[in-house]
């Protein structure tokens, strides 16, 4: 458990937010304004188009801050001792993070344009620093947290803009974006913390029911909303709709699979909670690479159930091994939750694509060859 801050430190969490608040108040009154581009827009039709999509994308915002602020924070709650702590760090978090990552957006462009994909934007970047301290929740102070969270926001946006932009990576569900970066930002922080220092479980880290159930409702939370999640940087119309039915279809099967698993994976064919709480959510986690894909529906069943038994064996298996070996402490699983599962979403991804590029020279071949025969019965009539 994390312990009290010293008293000469005690001043330093509120001298540190007001600072960062300061700045970010001038930053804005100096450089930030409205993104209107119903009203900046050069034809008539952009900027109606701009409007109509407000009722489309606000509905998404909303489910997405639901997901954040309490879904997220519940899920984190399963340490008896830490549960109001954990709610209340991953609130500061989210707040901080995304303002933080809207100043950075503003210092790349010269001038902040303040619309409501820019804050989805940033709070896609605040994710990745709420999963990351999922490593090392309760042995952290939140002036810990918070350094983190200044460190892990610069770094995931440029490796965002280097994996999509430059590479040109689809990835609208953030699986290799925000769930594999965040989660092996996390361990590397977890490892320079606390080195190669191994120490038995304490016994204040065993969730109690109460606990569980908590993490659980934060769960159902996660589940219900993530399409939203997903489908939010995506297109409107045939993509968005995609998003949503193959995120559900991985989350549904995934729920089924975890069930599955936990109950022959633990003895006496109990369901474990903890099992329940991560399974149920790794389908989503590793469709979100091509959820917006016309793949067909049955691979989005079996990905969302391969992903929530990689996660399974990853906890029982995976996780004890390398806290033995490497000395890796990964208090939440984020390893098992969004590392394995994301690795899985990504290689998915590319054989999505080998698969497509094959069909497509197919295609190709089989219309040439076509034109060819068309053209040679033309010339024989």
């Amino acid at each position: 458990m994390a312990t009290p801050p010293p008293a000469s430190a005690r001043h330093l969490l509120p001298l540190s937010l007001g600072l960062f608040q300061g700045a970010l108040l001038l930053f804005f009154a100096l450089f930030a304004t409205y993104d209107e581009p119903s009203a900046a827009a050069t034809q008539e039709e952009d900027g109606t188009r701009a409007v109509e999509q407000l009722p489309n994308l606000f509905p998404l915002f909303q489910d997405i801050q639901v997901m954040l602020a309490v879904g997220l924070g519940l899920l984190l709650a399963f340490l008896p001792r830490y549960g109001l702590s954990a709610l209340a760090h991953n609130f500061l978090l989210l707040n901080v993070s995304t303002q933080w990552a809207l100043l950075l957006q503003g210092v790349r462009h010269g001038r902040l344009r303040l619309g409501l994909h820019n804050v989805l934007a940033a709070e896609f970047a605040a994710v990745t620093v709420l999963i990351s301290v999922g490593a090392v929740l309760g042995r952290t102070s939140p002036c810990q947290l918070l350094a983190v969270a200044f460190c892990e926001v610069p770094v995931y946006l440029a490796s965002e803009w280097l994996v999509v932009t430059q590479l040109g990576v689809r990835d609208v569900g953030g699986t290799i974006t925000i769930h594999v970066f965040a989660c092996y930002f996390g361990l590397g922080v977890s490892k320079a913390l606390f080195g190669t220092e191994r120490r038995p479980a304490h016994p204040k880290e065993t969730p109690t029911p109460r606990s569980d159930l908590l993490a659980l409702v934060g769960t159902l939370i996660l589940w219900v909303f993530w399409p939203s999640f997903v489908a939010a940087p995506c297109q409107p119309g045939d993509a968005q709709h995609r998003a949503i039915l193959n995120t559900f279809l991985a989350l549904s099967a995934g729920a089924v699979t975890t069930v599955v698993a936990s109950s022959l994976l633990e003895s006496g064919g109990k369901l474990s909670l903890g099992h329940l709480q991560n399974g149920s959510l790794a389908g989503g986690v590793a469709i979100g690479a091509l959820a917006d894909v016309p793949i067909t529906l049955a691979a989005s069943l079996a990905l969302g159930s391969l992903s929530s038994l990689v996660c399974l064996l990853g906890f029982r298996f995976l996780t004890p091994f390398l806290a033995r070996r490497l000395a890796l402490h990964d208090q939440c699983g984020i390893h098992n939750l969004h590392g394995l599962p994301g690795i899985l979403g990504a290689v998915a991804s590319v054989v999505a694509v080998l698969v497509a590029s094959k069909d497509t020279k197919r295609c190709q071949l089989s219309h040439a060859d076509g034109s060819g025969v068309g053209g040679l019965l033309l010339v024989l009539g």
